[in-house]
């Protein structure tokens, strides 16, 4: 009996899902009679006229780059070399974008990070609070040593520094340091990160538009052609002015900015293979090292101004204040 009433359930489920087909193919057949021939999709006239030779596109066009010009030039502001850039997003903003990476990267390194107090931790730290006393810059400061042979260093927005241990072997000594870290913390100087979000929230919007009203493909190539054209010669833009701010940074934090051309030349030693520069996020290290030369003179006013004593009175000094 449950076999049969099992059986007999079965073929009720079959006709009403037969039923339910042949509605929705009556429907289907009477909206092509009725409606399709009618309908015409957005960017066609009859099927054979373009969306780009219609006048309404040319007047959507016409007002969206007039308001898209008066807002980029009422956000354009100078970065601290005298750069122009556009910049359309709030510290507020940049710092809620550096927390929620904060939070990834604690989450992903907690079980590497260097416990507090140790040596390599104390030494990191020392390097990095002269640095950041000479930029005054203002944040939640924290200073990181993630265990990992990689050779990298960063700092997110809001002031979060870390340091992958595999760098360190490379510095070599405290102005080596220096060198990474004033060019790190000078990114968050220049609000580089804030730069790079206001293009990518701008160019989002451009290849949604051109996805929508133009044709998807053309989207994909723009955003291949955007990066070759703009956001790589824009990221190693950014990364020569934190060269040059870092360099700044180290000098009036009583480093010796000569060393930084020493730290480069050992990192030129260690690449294997470079991409071209033109693919490249990061100038040429030959280049970064020719540039820093000519800023040389410059940094080393900033530190005879800063009135530096010698290295050892200086360490000495920090050392009191409790960056050890």
């Amino acid at each position: 009996m449950l076999l049969l009433g099992l059986r007999q359930r079965a073929l009720v489920s079959v006709q009403q899902h037969r039923i339910a087909h042949g509605f929705k193919q009556q429907t289907r057949n009477f909206y092509n009679n009725n409606y399709n021939r009618n309908y015409r999709r957005f960017g066609s006239r009859g099927d054979t006229e373009p969306v780009w030779r219609r006048r309404s596109f040319w007047y959507f066009s016409g007002i969206t780059g007039v308001c898209t010009t008066v807002y980029y030039r009422t956000h354009l502001e100078e970065s601290p070399t005298g750069r122009r850039r556009f910049i359309a997003v709030s510290p507020e903003y940049e710092r809620m974008a550096g927390q929620s990476a904060y939070a990834q990267i604690m989450s992903e390194y907690r079980h590497r990070i260097v416990p507090q107090n140790t040596q390599t931790d104390r030494y990191v730290r020392r390097v990095a609070m002269r640095i950041i006393q000479a930029s005054k810059l203002e944040g939640d400061w924290e200073v990181h040593v993630i265990d990992s042979p990689e050779k990298n260093a960063f700092v997110l927005p809001g002031g979060k520094i870390f340091v992958f241990s595999g760098l360190l072997p490379l510095t070599e000594n405290e102005d080596g340091l220096a060198t990474v870290l004033a060019h790190e913390i000078a990114h968050q100087y220049a609000r580089h990160s804030a730069e790079k979000l206001s293009a990518a929230r701008v160019m989002g919007l451009l290849y949604t538009l051109v996805a929508i009203f133009v044709d998807p493909n053309a989207a994909q190539a723009g955003r291949a052609v955007t990066t070759l054209l703009l956001d790589l010669p824009n990221s190693r833009e950014c990364e020569q002015e934190a060269d040059q701010i870092g360099l700044q940074l180290m000098a009036v934090a009583c480093y010796d900015p000569a060393q930084a051309i020493q730290l480069w030349q050992r990192m030129q030693n260690s690449e294997r293979m470079a991409p071209p520069q033109l693919l490249n996020t990061h100038p040429s290290t030959q280049s970064r090292i020719e540039n820093i030369r000519s800023w040389i003179p410059s940094a080393e006013m900033k530190r005879e101004a800063a009135n530096c004593p010698n290295t050892d009175i200086t360490n000495s000094f920090f050392s009191q204040l409790g960056f050890q």
